[in-house]
């Protein structure tokens, strides 16, 4: 296994380099809670589509995508040919935040919904992203490190953890120092290394392999299937083609990490093109992160790479197939994907903390204390994903699986509350606080159940009091079977709840769902849009149709 060396080094060091000439350039004006928390509400189409991509395909993607490949195949394309969401989002919700002037996904649900929704949600991301984010992007970045440098010690820790803390401590202050100007347009820069670098693994490594040819000969039919049987236990079709959306409309649509740089827009017609632009590079992962993950499995089977899990396809390939100097343009690429997932998320982070729970404690407070609570706050969120680990560790699975496992477990709550709440006017703030605060138990519980689970055998828990068996079996139920059986829950209890009380004041939902859009809501939304935009959107769906067709067999 190669190690690093000077002329990887430079690579990185370049990286670095225009990393640190691109956060001075942004971080020079951070006055406002609107500067720090929304760029000033003045960027444009290509940062926001560059930033969306850049901060959802972090390093648990290059990662856990590329792992789940090894193991499973395309399985998990699904979630990756997510694509239509973002149009969902540019096309259906973005008019709603846009014309709110919301700064937070919380703050939108308050104005549809009431106080107590805008409490939950704020409270339950933080939390979310403590699971599905922190932890997961951290320990993902650890594992590149601990492949391509597994001799670094250092008082006592190794490479895992000097690894991820150092890339969390660089991140974290360049975004508590630049706000969200800094994140979008050090994203924008990422994403230009994050797409060369995967190019440059998916080239070698199908030269190394053979070609196409022999990747789908010694992979089998299978793997090359997005759709597996329903008695699967993994990704049974049934749960694939209804769960995964599910998750999708909840992460692309109502997720602050994700909406937020739509929110910083210069105006509605910037918001979707941003939205459009992120649905074309959101197609990419699929080839360039799980199909990387098949040949090296393919590789292994050949002899020809060597790995002792699935979760370390991507960083063996760098190590062991590329050359001095592409070797590390990868690795910056993978530093590029993991350091601005962190960076978003700490951006939305302090977002959701300062603006939906600090402000509501203390409205007197002034710009610039908002802005520094705003600072503070993330390395609160960072010290709780670390302590994490240790237990996301003892889940069984590749890490991308453990990461749609529990988005699978907490969108259906928002999926619910905020597409109802959008097309229909008549369900109202007790449904939502119930729906919110019953699903997340329930997510939260089969979550805890599942990682009680992972510590037995099924020889160990077969002997085990009653009791005890009850919470395994209730936390082995697939993960994407739950999500559905969930979401129908939360659709029920929200129209029920809604129904058994009072509707919503007709002048408090204005221009918040279709129902109550005034003509001149109407009138702006019209002239936000014009073929153009009709046209990308058709070649983004075209796309997706045709890559379902060509792994569809």
């Amino acid at each position: 296994m190669s190690s690093l060396n000077t002329l990887d080094w430079l690579m990185i060091a370049a990286y670095f380099a225009l990393l640190a000439g691109v956060v001075w350039y942004t971080m020079r004006k951070q006055e406002t809670s609107a500067d720090y928390f929304l760029a000033g509400r003045n960027i444009g189409w290509f940062v926001i589509g560059a930033s969306l991509f850049a901060s959802n395909i972090g390093s648990e993607h290059l990662v856990g995508l590329a792992g789940s490949g090894a193991k499973s195949g395309v399985a998990m394309a699904h979630y990756e040919l997510h694509a239509w969401c973002l149009l969902v989002l540019g096309w259906v919700l973005v008019p709603f935040y846009y014309r709110a002037g919301v700064y937070t996904m919380p703050e939108f649900l308050e104005r549809r919904y009431n106080a107590a929704s805008r409490w939950i949600l704020s409270l339950v991301s933080l939390v979310a992203y403590v699971f599905t984010k922190v932890s997961v992007t951290v320990y993902a970045g650890g594992l590149v490190f601990q492949t391509l440098l597994p001799e670094l010690n250092f008082a006592g820790l190794n490479s895992f953890w000097l690894g991820a803390l150092c890339v969390v401590l660089v991140t974290g202050l360049y975004t508590v120092f630049g706000g969200l100007r800094a994140v979008v347009y050090t994203d924008a820069a990422q994403t230009v290394v994050l797409i060369l670098g995967s190019l440059c693994i998916t080239g070698i490594g199908l030269y190394q392999l053979g070609g196409w040819g022999e990747l789908r000969e010694i992979s089998g039919s299978a793997r090359f299937n997005l759709w597996r049987p329903l008695s699967d236990p993994e990704f049974p079709w049934a749960g694939m083609l209804f769960a995964a959306p599910i998750v999708g409309l909840w992460y692309w649509c109502t997720d602050q990490y994700i909406v937020q740089r739509t929110l910083a827009a210069r105006n509605l017609k910037i918001a979707r093109r941003g939205t459009l632009f992120g649905a074309y590079l959101k197609i990419t992962p699929v080839f360039l992160f799980i199909i990387p993950g098949m040949i090296a499995y393919a590789l292994v089977q050949k002899n020809m790479l060597q790995m002792d899990s699935p979760d370390q396809a991507f960083p063996a390939m760098v190590s062991q197939l590329l050359p001095s100097g592409l070797r590390g343009l990868v690795v910056a690429g993978l530093l590029a994907a993991l350091m601005s997932s962190l960076s978003s998320l700490f951006n939305s982070c302090s977002t959701l903390f300062t603006v939906d729970i600090y402000k509501k404690i203390k409205p007197a407070a002034s710009e610039r204390e908002m802005v520094a609570v705003g600072r503070a706050a993330t390395f609160v969120v960072v010290g709780l994903g670390l302590l994490w680990i240790p237990a996301m560790q003892r889940v069984s699975g590749a890490l991308y699986e453990y990461l749609q496992s529990v988005q699978a477990y907490l969108a259906p709550p928002m999926t619910a509350v905020f597409f109802l709440g959008v097309f229909w006017k008549r369900v109202n703030g007790t449904g939502a606080v119930v729906t919110l605060l019953s699903g997340f138990v329930l997510g939260l519980l089969k979550l805890g159940c599942q990682v009680y689970a992972g510590q037995y055998s099924l020889e160990q828990a077969a002997i085990l009091p009653a009791l005890q068996q009850m919470f395994i079996a209730y936390g082995n139920i697939n993960f994407l079977i739950f999500c559905v059986v969930l979401f129908a829950y939360c659709c029920f209890t929200l129209i029920l709840f809604s129904l058994l009380t009072p509707p919503p004041e007709a002048a408090r939902i204005e221009n918040l769902c279709y129902a109550t859009n005034t003509a001149a809501g109407r009138r702006e939304v019209r002239e936000s849009w014009n073929r153009w935009d009709v046209i990308h959107t058709v070649i983004v769906l075209l796309i997706i149709v045709s890559v379902y067709l060509y792994f569809t067999g």
